[in-house]
């Protein structure tokens, strides 16, 4: 967790409680060194949130503070929906769900002139039931197989109709606009690999265990196409100026 994450679950604790927390609670609570909780104690008072201590008691926010609303102009609210309305077009079925209430959400604090951004927003994302049926297909179980770090055993069949089984580690959706992809360490190749959810014909998660490193993850992987796309343009561009030249000659 970041720290200025930590600093706003702290706060939030504090404000969600009458009572005092100590330290020790505190601590247990985020997962974290009472010593942590010290200098992020500290850290909160510095910037002027009113954190009263006593020895022995603990940590509470005084009385009558409250946080400032969160306020968004009228680009950001667009920007919100049309996003959540992305996640809920072309997510999987909970993905979906969590947007929709996600809107309704950020719709029940806004102020009256921007309520209605969502009904007059003119930007739309079409959905479709078998489209999520189809290229979602597997997502939440994937997504839950990722959180947990849990091999996959999979049924897969490529563009050239040749199916296989393979074990694999995942590491990361990606979307293309149209597909859902999974990056993945397979262990039959010893290397990653990327498999479209449609082409998934079967998936069981299984109990082991996988650990990431940093040669191998998902963003180390996404660094390996990050480099060989640069050394792709560096190819593409001297062998344009070879022709080139070899047109002026």
């Amino acid at each position: 967790m970041q720290r200025a994450e930590r600093l706003f679950q702290l706060l939030t604790l504090l404000r969600n409680r009458r009572t005092a927390l100590t330290a020790r609670q505190l601590s247990e609570h985020m997962q974290v060194s009472e010593r942590t909780i010290y200098r992020d104690i500290q850290a909160l008072s510095l910037s002027g949130v009113p954190v009263e201590g006593e020895a022995g008691v603990g940590y509470r926010l005084q009385r009558h503070f409250q946080l400032p609303p969160l306020m968004f102009d009228r680009h950001e609210v667009e920007a919100l929906l049309l996003g959540a309305r992305m996640v809920s077009g072309w997510g999987d079925s909970q993905m979906a769900a969590s947007a929709n209430s996600a809107i309704q959400k950020i719709l029940a604090v806004l102020p009256d002139h921007l309520r209605h951004s969502d009904e007059n927003l003119p930007l739309l994302v079409p959905t479709y039931d078998e489209y999520q049926k189809i290229y979602t297909a597997h997502s939440q179980t994937i997504r839950e197989a990722i959180r947990q770090q849990r091999m996959l055993l999979i049924d897969y069949k490529r563009a050239d109709e040749q199916t296989s089984s393979r074990q694999i580690e995942p590491l990361g959706l990606i979307f293309w606009g149209k597909v859902w992809t999974l990056v993945a360490w397979c262990q039959l190749r010893g290397d990653y690999r990327v498999f479209r959810l449609d082409r998934i014909q079967q998936l069981t998660t299984t109990d082991e265990k996988f650990t990431t490193s940093d040669e191998k993850s998902l963003k180390h992987y996404l660094n390996l196409m990050a480099d060989n796309y640069e050394q792709y343009n560096e190819q593409a561009y001297d062998c344009q100026q070879h022709q080139v030249a070899e047109l002026i000659e």
